[in-house]
């Protein structure tokens, strides 16, 4: 795995390999020379977002987890990988805050001490499963979907169903990274992992490429 960014151990600043700093709460790069060139390390896209976030400086972007209700053993697993995996980069978890996939990435994210999003198709809050720290009841029905699609900066998928292939499809007409997981069903645009480690890696990668700065369509 490529190390394309330094991190400097006693300033806890980012940079890239041509100098650029970075501004954790404002997701952008700066023409600017690092500092303490002897404490710099190199770091891949997800250690260098770990290390940020535990210095406290990493703005929580949201980054939505989609899949089904009725989700099997393995699709559980891999969301509450993919939850926990987030919350130490210092990534918000998005869902659609029910059963399945969504209760195994908010309990993976909460357990890992991350912050929990939960979008309802309910008008009421309490339908939220327990580990959604922030239950919106949007009242939107299946329309919360867009809502997730939209408000995420990139969406990870584990597992299909038609609910899912929704926010996969609307992920995609907004601009955002769709990652997929395993049995997911995929549309042309969406990209593979083998496991939750790698599709964090390629959503921290894309977040450091200046995408977490773009609005989308």
């Amino acid at each position: 795995m490529t190390t394309p960014y330094l991190y400097d151990e006693r300033n806890g600043v980012l940079s890239d390999e041509t100098g650029r700093l970075f501004d954790p709460w404002t997701w952008t790069w700066q023409d600017a020379q690092a500092a303490t060139k002897n404490s710099l390390s190199p770091a891949t896209a997800a250690d260098a977002l770990a290390r940020l976030a535990q210095v406290g400086a990493l703005r929580p972007l949201p980054v939505g987890v989609i899949g089904p209700r009725e989700a099997t053993d393995l699709q559980q697993r891999a969301a509450f990988a993919v939850g926990a995996a987030l919350a130490r980069l210092g990534l918000t978890t998005v869902c659609g805050g029910k059963t399945g996939v969504m209760a195994a990435a908010a309990a993976g994210a909460r357990q890992a001490g991350g912050l929990t999003i939960g979008l309802l198709p309910d008008s009421e809050w309490h339908a939220a499963n327990p580990d959604i720290l922030v239950p919106i009841a949007t009242g939107l029905r299946e329309a919360r979907n867009v809502v997730i699609a939209r408000s995420s900066t990139a969406l990870i998928a584990v597992g299909g169903s038609t609910g899912t292939m929704t926010e996969i499809a609307f992920g995609l007409h907004f601009g955002r990274l769709v990652v997929a997981l395993h049995d997911t069903a995929t549309l042309p645009g969406v990209v593979r992992a083998e496991d939750a480690e790698a599709a964090v890696e390629l959503v921290a990668q894309h977040l450091l490429s200046g995408s977490a700065h773009s609005g989308g369509h």
